[in-house]
């Protein structure tokens, strides 16, 4: 059981750049906060490139068609990024959060109809559980006791979890023909080439993100490089756990970071409500804590099958 605690790491230090990012938003990017991170999170990519690259020195025998593979990958993670600051700038990250439980119900019918495979009965009751439980996190219970639908959070998030499916397909095509140092490696510096296309670019995102820089150089840098860095260590604890178990059973991990997430707003909002908060009446933390649920046991059904 050594590596369930290990791939555990991952979906801790996911949850806390969930909550990173939500402080960058509201505190440090109230004005063109989107962009800012996006630019941040694609160029600080170019730090992790030395160590993929010193993980495997063959990096560079990649084929053509697998580089042009890759590199829809790496647009693809900023798509994902994009679409998750877009919710979590209007909502709460242990709300934004679980709509990543959607992940593995797109995978399963991207593989049926791009990859011609089986979906069995379970998988299918698996995947109706999962949607019930984001269904349930799609609406909010105002003051007045009534329900209102959540659109700045579902569609955006929608798309996100499509991308991240998407994405999770074509990387593993690729990393399983050439092996996960070399995906890696190239998926990071599509990611640095698109945020200098994006600072060359878009020109509001470019000023906002000097402006940033300017105005709060020290704190800015420090927690978007924290922020980065937890992020890359999660990605390689999981990606050393696939080494250590099944990759399902890693995957079925990855469930508990909206838990985490949940853990850590509550925390934060009782003993460091100026840093970050969130609703936790009695109204809006069942309403989380029942989606949360229902979506882990319907990820679990899914995945253990």
């Amino acid at each position: 059981m050594t590596w369930f605690f290990i791939a555990l790491i991952g979906p801790l230090l996911y949850a806390i750049t969930n909550h990173i990012d939500k402080i960058l938003l509201e505190k440090y990017f109230k004005k063109g906060g989107i962009g800012t991170i996006l630019l941040f999170s694609s160029l600080l990519s170019i730090f992790v490139l030395p160590f993929l690259f010193l993980a495997d020195r063959t990096i560079l025998n990649v084929s053509g068609l697998n580089l042009f593979i890759l590199a829809i990958v790496g647009i693809l993670d900023v798509l994902v990024l994009w679409c998750y600051l877009i919710a979590l700038k209007e909502e709460e990250a242990s709300v934004v959060i679980v709509f990543y439980q959607l992940v593995p119900v797109f995978g399963c019918i991207l593989s049926y109809f791009v990859l011609g495979e089986i979906l069995t009965k379970m998988q299918i009751i698996a995947m109706i559980i999962i949607i019930f439980g984001t269904t349930i996190i799609s609406f909010e219970v105002d003051a007045e006791n009534k329900f209102k639908l959540r659109k700045k959070t579902v569609i955006p998030m929608l798309a996100a979890s499509f991308f991240w499916a998407l994405e999770s397909v074509i990387f593993k095509f690729v990393a399983l023909e050439e092996n996960i140092w070399r995906s890696l490696f190239w998926e990071h510096l599509v990611l640095v080439f698109v945020g200098i296309g994006i600072f060359i670019f878009m020109r509001s995102y470019r000023k906002n993100f000097l402006e940033a820089i300017h105005s709060n150089s020290k704190s800015i840098l420090s927690l978007n490089f924290l922020n980065e860095a937890l992020f890359i260590s999660g990605n390689i604890v999981v990606a050393f756990a696939y080494l250590l178990a099944p990759v399902a059973l890693v995957l079925l991990t990855e469930s508990f970071q909206p838990i985490f997430v949940l853990a850590i707003g509550v925390f934060l909002t009782i003993f460091f409500p100026k840093i970050s908060s969130e609703k936790i009446q009695s109204r809006h933390i069942w309403t989380k804590i029942i989606a949360i649920c229902i979506t882990g046991i319907g990820t679990y059904i899914l995945l253990s099958l």
